[in-house]
């Protein structure tokens, strides 16, 4: 069987791998349009903060992918599938066959279409050349703007205050990451960041970049201008289902899955960002890896193999601060709070019908498995009720 994976980022690479393992006489082929060794793209902040280096983001070295029976090409990008001859055509001409191939495309950085948007020095943050990028630019001194509070922003204003940049955050909405956490628990993060030297600007929207053969400056919808010497736009990204819906595949927000991670096509399969399964896409590495696993299965002849997505949940590190997620924080709920200020901590419970729906931590996540086995078996909460807060730790052995 001749199986091509198309992606080699953690989702493609764990699905390629697993193939050769797992499926006899498998001719495995993992093609990666980065010129880059499979790399762990969740600590790119890490090279952004000189906390590591390339070598050390590496995941999989390619002695060790000929060995475990995978060929990689790297810098390969695709340009067409040819479901009819069961093949796809590369970017160079190269016309490669396959019985099974496996769509792992991840996802592209949006930017927003704003005047001076192609200027010198403004850049989205995304892979590993979008940080080399910041790395040439980031002076110690310089003067940074990072457009979106979410989560990958945060993380470049974290790398670009580490090496020495006066960073202004710039976010359309009241408190950073809301979809990870809710006005406290943002309102936390941000003071925290704050006193580590990053600024920020919310609610803010932007209106411009301005500057003259080079960013000069970020102008808001307030009239402010904004100094910049450096801009990064991380306003959220976009499946990348262009290449499958050019083959005529169905495509939504990413390319339509059923539970085996199988396109419409029997023989294409997609998983990771650019899949979306039952009208939703996923953003997170560990449902990417879950569905890798899945497609293996699949093309490896188990019927029951099947995804089924748990309660999402996120869990990070912002800063040296860990926070935590899961289920809706966001809808019509009862809410419980604990929150205490000398410590750092801070937790809110959402209780729908005496069930828990929802869960922020901040501080000390050390419950959140509790947490989410609780949202997601969606057992009654009402008996112990008067402790929930407190975690498990209070909780009789019954519940």
């Amino acid at each position: 069987m001749r199986v091509l994976v198309i992606g080699a980022g953690p989702a493609g690479t764990r699905c390629a791998t697993r193939l050769a393992a797992r499926v006899p006489g498998a001719e495995v082929t993992l093609l990666g349009a980065e010129a880059a060794l499979p790399y762990d793209r969740v600590r790119l902040s890490q090279l952004l903060t000189g906390e590591s280096d390339i070598p050390g983001l590496i995941t999989h070295e390619l002695a060790a992918l000929a060995a475990a029976g995978v060929r990689f090409r790297p810098g390969t990008a695709v340009a067409a599938i040819d479901r009819a001859a069961r093949a796809v055509r590369t970017a160079r001409g190269e016309v490669l066959a396959y019985d099974r191939l496996v769509l792992a495309l991840g996802s592209s950085a949006l930017r927003l279409p704003l005047p001076g948007g192609d200027l010198p020095g403004v850049l989205a943050y995304r892979d590993l050349d979008d940080v080399r990028a910041m790395l040439r630019l980031a002076a110690p001194g310089g003067r940074a703007v990072v457009i979106g509070g979410g989560l990958l922003g945060l993380e470049a204003a974290v790398g670009l205050a580490a090496r020495g940049q006066r960073v202004t955050v710039v976010h359309a909405l009241d408190w950073p990451m809301e979809r990870q956490l809710d006005r406290v628990a943002g309102g936390l993060l941000a003071g925290r960041l704050g006193g580590r030297g990053i600024a920020f600007a919310m609610p803010a929207k932007t209106m411009a970049i301005e500057g003259t053969g080079q960013v000069e400056a970020v102008r808001l919808d307030d009239g402010r201008a904004l100094p910049a010497d450096l801009v990064v736009q991380a306003v959220g990204v976009r499946p990348n289902a262009a290449l499958a819906a050019a083959a005529g595949l169905p495509v939504g927000r990413g390319i339509v899955v059923d539970d085996a991670m199988r396109t419409a096509d029997p023989a294409i399969y997609a998983i990771g960002e650019c899949a979306e399964h039952a009208g939703r896409t996923i953003g997170l590495v560990a449902p990417a890896l879950q569905q890798a696993e899945v497609a293996v299965q699949s093309i490896a002849g188990e019927a029951a193999a099947r995804w089924r997505p748990a309660a999402d949940a996120a869990a990070l590190k912002v800063s040296g601060t860990a926070v935590w997620s899961a289920g809706d924080i966001a809808g019509e709920a009862e809410a419980i709070t604990l929150h205490d200020d000398d410590a750092e901590h801070y937790r809110r419970l959402f209780l729908r019908e005496d069930r828990l729906v929802g869960c922020v931590l901040y501080g000390d996540t050390a419950d959140a498995g509790y947490y989410l086995d609780l949202i997601g078996s969606g057992r009654p909460v009402a008996p112990i009720r008067h402790s929930l807060v407190f975690g498990a730790a209070l909780q009789p052995v019954a519940a």
